[in-house]
């Protein structure tokens, strides 16, 4: 039925514009959508918006206690979880549990507000089911996201239908040197408001900062942010771009300085087998700046799950994200070691029945393997059948 109403709705609606990579501009088009999300968020209790939503959610929350699970002294009601990126100013922090996210994640936020890069800087990649964005963290700044979400009147964290994380950038205007101060200040205005915190080192478009993944980066970064007297659990969000290695260092250390969990994977500079694929622009792949997500990134992002899993000893979190595009793609990334993961780029192409149609399918495998909770698939290498 689900699938009927995506035909009848939502493809007939944008389908054709999310099919090709010429027509409206893709950031118009995503703010759009926002504008309108962040309008019923502000307005969820006026009768016809909260009918609205009510069918909404009828459609694509799942309550099934099966997917539960306990993860950063939150509870999940689903692995699922918008990822960072789209609601970057947190507009639509009191809507997402009604799109049938077990959570989402807001940002990414700079202390400082940022325009961002020129325009045009987002670019649909439709065929491929991808995207070439560099934005380059535009978003209001910390104080103003602060006073967004008040006016939502969310619950306080604990309390919320949907667990939300706050995701956390370098304002491009701070040194490299001083990054671990930019962060605190953005952290310390924004805990109370966060379910979890993430410590973004891995945008390819601000510059320098994806050399925040070393070790003593991260160990600087880690020690300051941890000593906030409310740190709510942290994390780290990677590249996929490094080596194995590198990899391996990051998972250490992160261990080392009390890192509560790791997001993998951010956009990648590789252009896989694309390089020769010419954009809106006119130019091709290899020519543009920007980072490469959707699709593409699949692969990629079971590898480095998949070694992230092994180089921590199964002893701390992952979050799984870049590529997923349906249940299959889902089990498969927690099978290999994911707790929770993320959609962004998958949404954006398959459409807001994604969510139930993952969810549903999660519990679908589950039952066929006999498994009675989605912790029991985490790393258990089962196959999809």
């Amino acid at each position: 039925m689900l699938k009927n109403k995506k035909t009848d709705l939502y493809n007939i609606l944008l389908g054709q514009l999310l099919s090709q990579d010429d027509g409206i501009d893709a950031e118009i088009l995503s703010n759009s959508a926002l504008n309108a999300i962040k309008y019923a968020s502000l307005n969820r209790n006026m009768p016809i918006i909260s009918n609205i939503l009510s069918r909404a959610s009828s459609d694509f929350q799942r309550n099934n206690t099966t997917l539960n699970q306990t993860i950063f002294g939150s509870n999940f009601k689903n692995p699922l979880g918008l990822a960072a990126g789209f609601d970057k100013n947190g507009v639509g922090a009191g809507l997402w549990s009604y799109f049938g996210f077990g959570f989402a994640e807001l940002g990414t936020i700079t202390w400082h507000a940022q325009q961002g890069n020129p325009k045009p800087r987002l670019f649909r990649i439709a065929k491929e089911k991808a995207a070439l964005n560099r934005m380059g963290f535009n978003n209001e700044g910390a104080e103003k996201f602060l006073k967004t979400i008040e006016k939502q009147k969310i619950d306080t964290p604990g309390n919320r239908p949907c667990v939300l994380g706050i995701n956390l950038g370098k304002s491009k205007i701070t040194p490299l040197d001083e990054a671990p101060k930019d962060y605190a200040l953005s952290l310390e205005l924004l805990a109370p408001l966060s379910d979890y915190a993430v410590i973004n080192v891995s945008s390819p478009n601000t510059p320098g900062l994806r050399s925040l993944q070393g070790t003593k980066q991260i160990t600087k970064l880690a020690r300051t942010l941890k000593d906030i007297s409310n740190c709510p659990p942290l994390l780290i969000k990677i590249a996929p771009d490094l080596s194995n290695e590198a990899i391996d260092e990051i998972a250490k250390v992160s261990k080392d300085n009390g890192i509560d969990g790791i997001i993998a994977i951010n956009t990648s500079l590789d252009r896989f087998d694309l390089k020769n694929l010419k954009i809106k622009t006119g130019n091709t792949l290899e020519q543009e700046s920007g980072g490469l997500s959707g699709l593409p990134l699949q692969k990629r992002g079971m590898e480095v799950i998949s070694r992230l899993r092994r180089s921590t000893n199964n002893d701390l979190p992952l979050i799984g994200v870049g590529g997923i595009n349906s249940a299959r793609s889902a089990w498969e990334r927690i099978a290999a070691g994911a707790s929770l993961i993320q959609i962004y780029t998958g949404w954006i192409f398959e459409g807001p029945t994604l969510v139930p149609d993952i969810l549903d399918g999660l519990t679908s495998q589950m039952k066929k393997h006999g498994f009675r909770n989605i912790k029991e698939v985490i790393g258990s290498k089962e196959p999809w059948k």
